[in-house]
């Protein structure tokens, strides 16, 4: 997509990099991408759980907060409260998801979890990648634009430098 405003396109560029790793989470937890369940102790997987919980811990959290905090309000002032809404809503049971996921990570990586656990763990992934991606896809073809429209050059610039900084 081609956005004319910081903002937007280091949010798209956010989401391509979400869409990769979703595509990975996939590709992992169907056994397309290694055994599934991994070896206790397996590298490859001690890497890729590390890698999905800065994604969840750090990346997620820190985009969902700059949109609830920066970017929704202007929506509600500019009349698109209803998107908004929708994409808090999605935010809410995302986290949800997350929150289960990583906990689950937590467990495997300290070589906790239990047998039973992985159907869990395999379950909520996907679900977690069902739900982001597209949230993700939504937020490209319905925040995006509004955003573009919206934001002035002063602005953008703004919350751009306030988003890259924090």
């Amino acid at each position: 997509m081609d956005f004319q405003r910081q903002t937007n396109k280091r949010l798209y560029e956010e989401h391509v990099a979400t869409l990769q790793l979703l595509s990975r989470v996939e590709r992992v937890f169907t056994g397309r991408d290694g055994a599934y369940p991994p070896e206790a102790g397996a590298p490859e997987w001690a890497a890729f759980a590390r890698t999905l919980l800065s994604a969840i811990e750090v990346e997620v959290a820190r985009h969902f907060e700059f949109e609830e905090r920066d970017l929704f309000p202007r929506l509600e002032e500019a009349g698109d409260g209803d998107l908004a809404a929708l994409l808090k809503e999605e935010h809410v049971t995302i986290r949800a998801v997350a929150q289960s996921i990583v906990a689950l990570l937590r467990q495997s990586l300290a070589g906790e979890l239990q047998p039973h656990e992985w159907l869990t763990l395999k379950t909520l992934a996907l679900e977690f990648s069902e739900r982001l991606g597209s949230h993700a896809q939504k937020e490209d073809g319905a925040l995006l634009p509004v955003l573009e429209n919206l934001l002035d050059v002063d602005t953008d610039r703004d919350l751009f430098a306030a988003y890259a900084a924090g």
